[in-house]
């Protein structure tokens, strides 16, 4: 770790998390813009358009994990840089459903870069402190959402701007962390530390642990941002603007993850899923019969359910299965992202020929899975002892 600015690196991987964050929130915005009152697509349309925002992020983030040992974190950070870049351009330049989908995948795959550089960096600069310094990390996920939430209100909804002006507030974290990581000594990833070779890090992926925690994600990512990517449909209906519902959910969201420590210390990462399993599954339902202002308390329970899904599905793997190295990590997220990529269009086609109760109502059936499989998770693990210290 010598010549590593820990610190500026860590900060810069936050910024470039904001991108990634801000990018979900602009888009949920656009679902309006290009829908049927807009530019005419229909919600399953939409749902297909937005797809390779996840399908992407899988790819990027499967390819990335090996690369990641093998280029460094350095070369996959900026790649991520590059992508992402590509993907803004193209968002403001999108006129149909082929067009939105092209700049998606490019803002997809720099998301999914992101993740496939960051979240191994990380883990490998604190080693004692995984799970509380990646929940540190992505705090900036809920709060770069609050922030594009509230640049997508501000500049189409009391401005009264051009959608494309939103799309392009989105350069300025992208500069911003592209100096930060100009120049830097970037650390070598966890596993090529501790000398596991590739054929030991394959095997562990085969783990039966390893294996539920994947099948877990596809669950935990879907039922939050399945839920949350849609926002604007989904309860437009039962408020004014639902955008503020995203920023009110991921403001929650933030605050939940920025003092996460305390919190992993008193429930471990298992009692934490299962925890977030319940409130989510409340939380949605709560969501399928309240209105107006009570949207808001409904909101708040689903989003303390969420709070803590990816991050600790993240550390809960840093954590017990190291030797996975920054594929094992790629390979959850790509996972969490392909089940969003999965559900996005079964939603919109829901909506279209039902409506957004029947939706959400689905979507409820996903955590009532998890409470079940976190229940088995935790009595497994009670009798393990994570290896967390304090920073």
């Amino acid at each position: 770790m010598e010549n590593v600015n820990k610190n500026r690196l860590f900060t810069a991987s936050c910024v470039a998390l904001l991108v990634t964050a801000m990018t979900f929130a602009i888009r949920a915005r656009l679902e309006t813009v290009f829908g049927p009152e807009g530019v005419g697509l229909t919600l399953e349309q939409i749902g297909w358009a937005f797809t390779p925002a996840f399908w992407g992020f899988t790819i990027a983030m499967i390819i990335g994990g090996p690369l990641v040992d093998s280029l460094g974190i350095k070369k996959i950070t900026w790649m991520a840089f590059v992508t992402h870049a590509i993907g803004i351009i193209w968002t403001i330049l999108a006129k149909d459903q082929t067009s939105l989908f092209i700049a998606t995948l490019f803002v997809g795959i720099g998301n999914g870069m992101v993740e496939a550089a960051l979240n191994p960096m990380i883990a490998s600069m604190y080693t004692k402190n995984k799970t509380k310094m990646l929940n540190r990390f992505h705090v900036w996920f809920p709060g770069g959402i609050v922030i594009g939430s509230l640049v997508g209100w501000l500049v189409m909804d009391v401005m009264g701007l051009s959608w494309q002006i939103m799309v392009g507030v989105l350069f300025i974290p992208l500069i911003i962390y592209g100096f930060m990581f100009l120049g830097q000594n970037f650390p070598v990833t966890e596993r090529v530390q501790m000398g596991v070779s590739n054929n030991k890090m394959l095997a562990s992926l085969g783990k039966p642990l390893f294996i539920f925690m994947v099948l877990c994600m596809f669950l935990t990512a879907a039922s939050e941002l399945g839920t949350t990517q849609r926002i604007e449909s989904l309860l437009k209906e039962s408020v004014a603007v639902p955008l503020l519902v995203l920023a009110f959910i991921n403001g929650i969201m933030a605050l939940g993850r920025a003092f996460a420590g305390q919190v992993i210390h008193k429930l471990q990462p298992a009692g934490m899923l299962l925890f977030s399993a319940i409130f989510t599954f409340i939380g949605l339902w709560l969501l399928t019969i309240t209105s107006g202002t009570m949207t808001f308390a409904a909101a708040a329970v689903f989003a303390v359910g969420v709070t803590f899904f990816w991050p600790t599905m993240l550390g809960f793997v840093a954590e017990y299965l190291p030797e996975t190295g920054a594929l094992g990590l790629s390979i959850m997220g790509g996972a969490g992202m392909l089940s969003v990529s999965v559900v996005l269009p079964v939603m919109g086609k829901l909506m279209d020929d039902a409506n957004a109760t029947e939706a959400l109502r689905t979507m409820s059936i996903l955590p009532a899975i998890l409470i079940v499989a976190f229940i088995g998770l935790y009595v497994y693990m009670k009798n393990r002892k994570p290896k967390l210290e304090e920073a």
